[in-house]
This record gives structure tokens, C-alpha cells and sequence, in this order.
């Protein structure tokens, strides 16, 4: 088996759940999410779809002019993985007492 030097991942606590004898964790993967604009996303589609450059040399300044008047919507261009981890109270506070909010680095991998 090849063993790669991956990156540990880092993992966001969105929920934290204390039943008295253990502690269930819930994460999101912590990245920097790349912000697009919806605006954009259309215009890449038209440049796309759209072969004839004239057309394109045409169309492009109407289709900026009526996105321009429109509110910005800003999406995400990433989906995050998430883990849900239910481990001892004992092992919970061995690892610092983390709380929402916090990040942890997992290492996930197949051995």
C-alpha cells in the first residue's frame, strides 16, 4: 500500500451534545470558500453556450447592463464534508474541551 503525506483535514464544531457520559460532535469540513457572484456564473454560462463571437460581442454588454441592476448574490462554490463524532466525556476533555466554534485537525484515511 502507498502511504501519501495528505494534509490533516481541519473541522469546524457546529454542535456540541452532552449526554453526562459522552459527548457526540458534529463538524463541517473548514475551508476557505471561493466566493462567485451569480452575475458571474450567468455570464460564464452565456460565453459557454453562445459559439458565434459576434453574437457574443453583442449580447455580452446588454446581458452585464441588466445583471449590473440587479442585487448581488454571492454563492459558494464548495460542498463541505461533515462528520458526526460521539466519543467518552473522558477522551472529550483529554482533547482540550473543545466548544462550537472551535476547529480540530482529523486525520481520515484508508490504512
Amino acid at each position: 500500500m502507498e502511504n501519501r503525506a495528505e494534509p490533516v483535514t481541519r473541522y469546524k464544531i457546529n454542535q456540541l451534545i452532552d449526554t453526562g457520559m459522552s459527548i457526540t460532535l458534529s463538524l463541517t469540513e473548514d475551508v476557505e470558500l471561493e466566493k462567485v457572484s451569480q452575475q458571474q456564473l450567468i455570464l460564464d454560462s452565456i460565453d459557454n453556450l453562445v459559439s458565434d463571437k459576434d453574437v457574443k460581442q453583442q449580447v455580452k454588454p446588454f446581458l452585464e447592463a441588466i445583471l449590473r441592476a440587479q442585487p448581488q448574490t454571492v454563492i459558494n462554490t464548495y460542498s463541505q464534508t461533515t462528520i458526526q463524532i460521539t466519543m467518552p466525556k473522558r477522551r472529550f476533555q483529554k482533547i482540550g474541551i473543545p466548544q462550537v466554534g472551535d476547529t480540530l485537525a482529523i486525520d481520515i484515511r484508508k490504512e
